[in-house]
């Protein structure tokens, strides 16, 4: 067997990471071996749960400060993220791309244009596993640039090995603490919607959620059980309640309730 350079470089990098696994730095010399051979502009390594996600390591903003927009995701806006939805809604493992769970109208959301495209900008893969208790422990690579195909490829190739080394980090890494409180929005919406004396149902708040993502009314008609033109009503009873026309005026006491204003 014939080996290259590149190979015993990649084989010295694995035995680096197997190492390193004790130590702080696990998490940014793991992305940093994954960037040698997918570029990406951007990582975190979380686990999703019922709650507020778990953050474990993320990279720095461009100024080496926390990521601002980061601080908005981590208030309430994972609620809208395809992957946390994904998650939440079955066991996804492996590789998992943006276009395997992002929704119909994803690109034409608030949180789209307002988050996303600025923060993540463009693409993003996550190599998952599922952990008990229903939580899934995520590595998320974004991108300025959608990934190529034969990037693609690659990740696909190396996330068995990637997952195994992420499986015995978590050894490592401290108890998750104390469940976190339900995200503020659903009651600040509740409250404002009690303010025009009435009350958002739990459908409605549902019927939100979706739309928000970027669910199209059939889509949130098959998820939910019901009609397109049932999902249109509950529509119209939220804008009324809260005395909006649009779902930007939507998503905007969304962000003003999860930010706490």
């Amino acid at each position: 067997m014939t080996m290259t350079l590149h190979d015993i470089a990649f084989h010295r990098s694995v035995g680096e990471l197997i190492d390193a696994l004790p130590s702080s730095h696990f998490w940014r010399a793991l992305v940093r071996t994954l960037g040698q051979y997918v570029a990406h502009d951007s990582w975190v390594a979380l686990i999703f749960s019922e709650g507020r996600p778990q953050v474990l390591a993320e990279c720095a903003g461009d100024d080496g400060e926390p990521d601002l927009l980061f601080q908005d995701y981590l208030r309430g806006l994972y609620l809208l993220d395809p992957f946390y939805i994904a998650s939440r809604e079955g066991r996804r493992d492996g590789l998992v791309r943006l276009a395997d769970v992002a929704p119909e109208c994803f690109e034409q959301t608030d949180y789209f244009r307002r988050y996303f495209s600025l923060n993540v900008v463009a693409d993003e893969v996550q190599i998952n596993l599922p952990l008990p208790g229903e939580r899934t422990l995520c590595l998320s690579l974004g991108s300025r640039q959608a990934f190529r195909p034969e990037q693609i490829a690659l990740l696909s190739l190396v996330q068995p090995w990637v997952t195994a080394l992420m499986r015995q980090r978590l050894a490592f890494e401290p108890e998750p603490g104390e469940p976190s409180a339900p995200p503020p929005w659903q009651e600040r919406l509740e409250q404002m919607a009690r303010q025009l004396e009435t009350a958002l149902t739990g459908r409605e708040l549902e019927v939100v959620r979706l739309m928000l993502s970027g669910h199209s009314s059939k889509e949130v008609a098959r998820k939910l059980a019901i009609s397109a033109e049932t999902v249109k009503v509950h529509r119209k009873h939220v804008y009324s309640k809260l005395g909006i026309k649009s779902q930007s005026e939507l998503f905007a006491l969304f962000l003003q309730a999860q930010r706490g204003g």
